[in-house]
């Protein structure tokens, strides 16, 4: 029940946006262009929108295109053609062709396909030819228009993806630390397959912040989100590389505890390192925790010696502290320090 209240509230400003959208252009179409059944208008503002993360405006006007380019050739054919089941086909094929041509976007053709569906099977209104096209046009308009008139808040969505991806490396790291202390191999198994998991959040962060950017230069409304959400980007290049340096360290540590001997040297490291991915974590929300997060970093890092750590561990045990370290050049350059003065920390470097 928790998950599906927080879905809905993390919809309501796209059911908002929706909402509103639809209504205007399906009343613009019947008291402005005179359209009696302006279906398509409200279809197109609808679905160019939708629910889905990258709501850039070049995706809704790449819908948009797709849903009036399938009307336009349904309606070009119907003039031609007429209607019946083999005019159907013809229409049908001709539209997914011509879409296939344009664009290497599978959605785009079906998008295109759907509305040439509609308009072939569905009896036309009144009001001549072409006039469903005319509609897609303003449900585009206004679907477009939306987009910076009454924008989804971009950086909220895009705090809360790099937060979860965040929250994935704590929980992996803490995983990990746990199975080092007390040499559990399985354990360390299970936090593998969830590093391994990890992907889908980097994609989903990717996806939201660049969205929000685009949002952002279009729209007056949330024009101040573009600071932060450029920070994140920054931040998101540098958690992308940790992101895969995780499933390295994930994989060492599970590879390493299969004699069942805990190593609790390495584990205080790992679980440390936890601690100030947290306050990185903090600092998407905060700007003012990211240099703690830095210093967190570089203190751990400065005396991340796997000889002076482990005098007498064995060479498997060292290279699995070594392979923190690339980890820890990665958090910082997410902390915004730069690549070779993350280097310059390295011990002995």
């Amino acid at each position: 029940m928790a998950g599906r209240l927080g879905r809905l509230r993390d919809s309501l400003p796209a059911i908002v946006q929706i909402t509103v959208t639809a209504i205007a252009a399906y009343s613009f179409s019947v008291f402005v262009v005179g359209h009696e059944q302006p279906l398509i208008s409200a279809l197109v503002a609808i679905t160019s929108l939708g629910f889905v993360r990258d709501a850039r405006p070049v995706r809704v006007l790449e819908t948009v295109i797709a849903m009036t380019l399938g009307i336009a050739l349904a309606e070009a054919l119907l003039l031609v053609a007429g209607s019946g089941i083999w005019q159907y086909a013809l229409a049908l094929a001709v539209t997914l062709a011509v879409a296939r041509f344009l664009s290497g976007n599978a959605s785009f053709a079906i998008a295109a396909a759907v509305q040439c569906s509609l308009v072939m099977l569905v009896p036309a209104p009144e009001g001549g030819p072409f006039v469903r096209t005319l509609d897609a046009v303003v449900g585009g308009a206004f679907a477009l228009l939306a987009t910076a008139v009454i924008p989804r808040d971009p950086r909220r969505t895009a705090l809360r993806d790099g937060r979860r991806l965040l929250d994935e490396h704590v929980a992996v790291l803490l995983e990990l630390a746990a199975a080092l202390g007390r040499g559990e191999s399985d354990a360390a198994g299970r936090a593998l397959s969830r590093a391994r998991a990890t992907q889908p959040a980097v994609e989903a962060w990717t996806a939201s912040v660049d969205s929000g950017i685009a949002i952002a230069r279009l729209s007056p409304i949330v024009r101040r989100a573009r600071f932060d959400l450029e920070r994140q980007r920054a931040m998101l290049s540098g958690v992308d590389l940790a992101t895969r340096n995780l499933r390295i360290i994930a994989r060492r540590v599970e590879w390493s505890l299969r004699d069942g001997r805990p190593r609790e040297e390495v584990a205080d490291v790992v679980a440390r390192i936890a601690v100030a991915v947290e306050v990185l974590d903090e600092s998407l929300r905060d700007v003012a925790q990211q240099p703690v997060a830095r210093q967190g970093f570089s203190e751990i890092l400065k005396h991340l010696d796997p000889v002076a750590i482990l005098p007498d561990g064995s060479q498997g045990d060292r290279n699995t502290l070594a392979a923190l370290r690339p980890y820890l050049v990665d958090l910082l350059t997410a902390t915004g320090l730069d690549l070779d003065e993350a280097r310059a920390l390295l011990p002995g470097d």
